[in-house]
This record gives C-alpha cells, structure tokens and sequence, in this order.
C-alpha cells in the first residue's frame, strides 16, 4: 500500500515531472502554436458524440453512470463512485485467479498491480492536467487525452493524433464489449444454477439459458437515454454489494487451513491471474469524469486522496474475496465465486438471482460506450430522423447479438475475464498511460521518468502477450475437453 502512495505523488523529488505547463516556455515552437490553433478549431469535430450528452444526462465512463454532469460531487460520493466503478463482476473472480498463482503469490501480487494500475490512472490524470493548461479544453476523456497528446506534442508524432483516438476508442469499445461477453455467461451460469436444483433433468444446457435471456437482454439494450439507465444503476448496485455481503458470509464458514493450498502454483498458469487481477482494475475509464466534476478537485491526487484511499479499499476488498474465495474452495473454485456456494440453499440461490438481477441491470450501460462510440460513424448512412431511430436499434441488436455468439463461443466465465483482461484491460490500464505521460510532456521529461514509464509499458506488454497466450492456450485445452461430463450440481 506504501508503494501506492508513493508512484502517485507527481511532485516527489527524484527525478519527478515538473508541473510548469508548456505555455510558459521563453521560445515557443511555431509548429506547436499552429497545432494548438488547429486542434482548438477541429475540436468539436472530432469528439464523440457520447460526450454531448453530459450536459443533459450525466456521464458514462466504462459502461458505469455517473450522477447528474450539473451537480458537483464531494470526496465522499466521489470515493464511492469510484469504488462502483471498480467493483463488478471482477471482484468475484478474484478466488479464480488466486487458483492459477497460490494463494500467498496472489495475495502479494495483488497490491503490486494495484499501485501499478493506481499510479497510471495518475498518470492519466496528471496528462489531462497539462492539455487542459495547454489548450484551455476541458472535459476531455481517455480518446481525447490520447488525440490532445500527440496533436501537440512533438513535432513527428502529430500526425499520429487521429490514429491515438482511433486507437484508444477501439481498446474502450473492445473491453466493453468483453465485458457484456462475460455478463452473458455470468447471467447464464447463475441462473443455470437455481434452476436445474429447482426443477433438475429439465435437459437445458448453459446455451439455452443463454437463449432464453436474449430477449430480456435485447430489451434492455434497446433504452439509449443515461437518465433512463440510472435508476437501474442503483438497483444494480444495492444488490451487488446486499450479494457480496451474503457471499461472505458462506466464505467465512468452515475455513480450511492455508496449508491446504499451494503457495505457488506454476509459471505457466501465473499469466491466467494477470489477466484475471487487470481486468478487475477496471475503473480508469472513469477516473477523468469523476476528477472532473468534483468540487475539490485539488482533492482527487496526492498520497491520502479520493483516488488512493478509494483504490486501497478496492484492493483490500479483491484481496479479501480472492484470499478467502480460494482458502474455502481450492481448486475447485469456479470463474465466479457465486457458483460455488451452496445451489440448495434458500439464501445461497437469492445471492445468485441478485448477482445475476444486478449484472443484468448494468448490461446497457456497458453497451452504451462501444454504441455511442461507433454509431455516429454510421448514422450518417441514414438520411430522416425515423431511419436513424431504426437503424440505431438495429445496430444495438446487432452489437448484442455479437456479444451472444462469443459467450456461447466461450461459455467459461473464467477464462473469457483472463482474456478479455489480458487483450484490453492491460491496454487501457498499463501500456497506454505511459506513452501518454512521454508524449504530453515531451521534451521535459526526466531520465526517471523515461525509465519508470519504460519499465511499466514492457510490464503491460508482458501482460498482454503472456497473458493473451495463455489464455487462448486455455480456450484451446477446454474445447479439446468439452465433450467431457460435466459435473452435475448437488442440490
């Protein structure tokens, strides 16, 4: 936790950036003043129209609502959004990932990636500080730091400006669309659970419940106002945390000794939890929106901040379930710790159809992103106000139905997190944040910090190649299995 504090204070001596904006420099380069000009100008142009709807419904960050864009949020409710947002479905495969490292390795792990993933949402931060100085733009997001970065940053790289949006947006719309992947199944896999213990032999694989929820799905996916979706964001959350609140309470019944459990598994399986502990880290999306609206902002960075002391707790929170998740059931821990509790349980199977209600209710807002993101590229293929209507939820369909047939592909809740953490999730949360810093504060920055951002992009690459190939090694090995039995639920 001390490593935490410590990465995330921008203006430690030993080599840190300093905080004087590029304005102010004696000589001003031409070239970076015209650039200026041109990317003030271009803007409007080249924002997303999911960004237009602040001023009327609030904000969504990776698929997670933020309250109404007109009220100033206080540290508190800051801190609490930024926990929501973190706290997913991630959380509940955090037992899974301890599986593929042992527990005493994972438990240690945990909080190095944490302060890894805490200090590049401050770099992130710190980023948008300088562009906002340096252009007078405010309310950028994570594309838009990327377009600002590299347009005005040096010389040989501006033309790579439109190339960073393109690139960021696809990672964002990628890991959204992911996560509905993992929804899905999630959804699918719970509901599987309660139903075959209530009515068993009914002959309904996991695909036909995924069948069976495509229409309420397709129906929720079809409300493209944030003002609609909020309320359903609140009722996600009071289950998701009522849930966990339950499911701990069967993890902290008959616990094993730790001797049980091996405290290293194997090389092999150590990039399976990287890609599962990166995914769970998924709250960058959200970081700039909440220091944004704060009343405080000043607030959001700094050793005892918003950021550090809600990111500590998420940490705390991921280490207790993934500790306690993997002491209680070993390796025979499922991809969500929900699947293991007892199916015959009264109160076990309302755990299930909370988790499953409150995953349910955050669909939409997932799917919100990748539509808004790529929908204004094709709406101008439609010409009246009712063929845009129509085609608009065309394509959500169409997204939805995408998201069906790769959970049905992969219907293992485990290893779809481990992948879709290890291709994007490291992505967004390691390697870009360090170009970005590079890039925003060319040529001021220190040897330090050239060396710091190295070590963090090759650590992100290792991730998302290691982690990436074993994944798909581990798709590949539970095809080559599927025709096994599987287990039955006891009832």
């Amino acid at each position: 936790m001390l490593l935490a504090a410590q990465l995330s204070t921008p203006g430690m001596p030993g080599g840190a950036l300093e905080t004087r904006p590029l304005l102010t420099a004696p000589n001003p380069d031409p070239d970076l003043e015209r650039a200026k000009t041109q990317v003030s100008q271009r803007y409007d142009d080249h924002r997303p129209d999911v960004d237009n709807v602040d001023d009327d419904s609030g904000l969504t960050a990776s698929g997670h609502h933020i309250d109404d864009a007109h009220q100033q949020t206080t540290n508190c409710e800051t801190m609490i959004h930024l926990i929501k947002g973190n706290i997913g479905t991630g959380i509940l495969a955090m037992p899974d990932a301890l599986k593929n490292s042992g527990l005493y390795t994972g438990v240690g792990l945990v909080p190095i990636l944490s302060a890894i993933c805490i200090h590049c949402m401050h770099m992130l931060v710190q980023c948008a500080h300088e562009l906002k100085e340096r252009l007078g733009i405010s309310g950028m997001d994570y594309a838009d730091v990327g377009y600002h970065a590299f347009a005005t940053g040096p010389a040989p790289l501006r033309v790579m400006a439109p190339v960073a949006r393109t690139v960021l947006n696809t990672f964002l719309t990628i890991t959204q669309l992911g996560f509905c992947c993992v929804y899905v199944v999630f959804i699918a896999a719970n509901v599987q659970q309660v139903i075959d213990c209530k009515f068993p032999d009914n002959g309904i694989d996991i695909h036909g419940y995924m069948v069976i929820l495509f229409v309420p799905l397709l129906a929720i996916s079809m409300i493209r106002s944030l003002k609609v979706l909020a309320p359903f964001s609140l009722i996600s959350n009071v289950f998701l945390g009522l849930g966990l609140a339950i499911t701990f309470r069967y993890l902290l019944q008959d616990i094993p000794s730790s001797y049980d459990r091996p405290e290293f598994k194997s090389w092999k399986q150590l990039p399976l939890f990287l890609g599962t502990s990166i995914y769970a880290f998924e709250g960058i999306g959200v970081v700039l929106p909440l220091e944004r609206k704060m009343t405080n902002p000043e607030d959001f960075r700094g050793c005892n901040g918003v950021l550090n002391t809600a990111m500590i707790l998420v940490t705390c929170s991921y280490i207790a379930v993934g500790f306690f998740g993997y002491l209680k059931y070993g390796d025979a821990v499922h991809g969500s710790i929900t699947l293991n509790i007892p199916p015959s349980d009264n109160l076990a199977q309302m755990v299930k159809i909370l988790m499953a209600l409150a995953i349910y209710l955050t669909y939409s807002l997932m799917l919100y992103v990748p539509a808004e993101i790529m929908w204004p590229h094709l709406s101008s293929r439609f010409h009246s106000t009712r063929a845009k209507r129509l085609g608009e939820y065309a394509f959500r369909a169409f997204l939805v139905l995408i998201t069906f047939i790769f959970a049905a592909a992969i219907p293992n809740i485990g290893l779809f997190i481990s992948l879709v953490g290890a291709v994007s999730s490291s992505a967004l949360a390691i390697i870009f944040p360090p170009i970005l810093e590079i890039v925003t504060f060319w040529p001021r920055v220190t040897r330090f910090t050239m060396i710091k951002c190295a070590l963090f992009f090759t650590f992100g690459i290792v991730c998302f190649v290691t982690g990436t190939y074993a994944s798909i090694e581990a798709i590949v090995e539970y095809f080559k299995h599927s025709a096994d039995p599987l287990p039955g639920v006891i009832c």
